[in-house]
């Protein structure tokens, strides 16, 4: 049986499997899953300038909003963990479902249809060459 605290027990075995890669996480994006990946798709497995330069050319609206996320995992590389941006390369990209909001659409007949916004979480994960 393991001695201590089960708190403490748990804090040191997380402690064991801590990712140490430099990553930036955007929570709560106003942009849906399935367009958000349309753009993580294009950049996933590149090195960082050729992904700065594939988001600052693409038209959609979540392109913005990752090349943001992207400068901000590269700057936590370099001052956290002091990586070089020319050796990082994009490990891992992937976005989740947020929540949803529900508005309401007045449509004929007294009807309402129902209209979901819905939101992501966004994670970039970076890694050395």
């Amino acid at each position: 049986m393991a001695k201590g605290h089960r708190s403490q027990i748990k804090r040191e075995r997380n402690a064991n499997n801590k990712d140490t890669r430099p990553s930036a996480k955007l929570s709560y994006a106003r942009v849906s899953v399935q367009k958000a990946c349309f753009v993580l798709d294009a950049i996933r497995g590149k090195d960082v300038t050729t992904a700065l330069a594939i988001l600052a050319y693409n038209p959609r609206y979540a392109s913005s909003l990752l090349e943001k996320l992207l400068k901000s995992a590269i700057a936590n590389a370099e001052n956290n963990n002091g990586m070089k941006a020319e050796n990082l390369y994009i490990a891992e990209c992937y976005a989740n479902k947020g929540p949803t909001m529900k508005r309401i659409r007045p449509r004929a007949q007294g009807r309402a249809y129902r209209i979901e916004k819905r939101m992501s979480h966004i994670t970039i994960v970076l890694d050395e060459k």
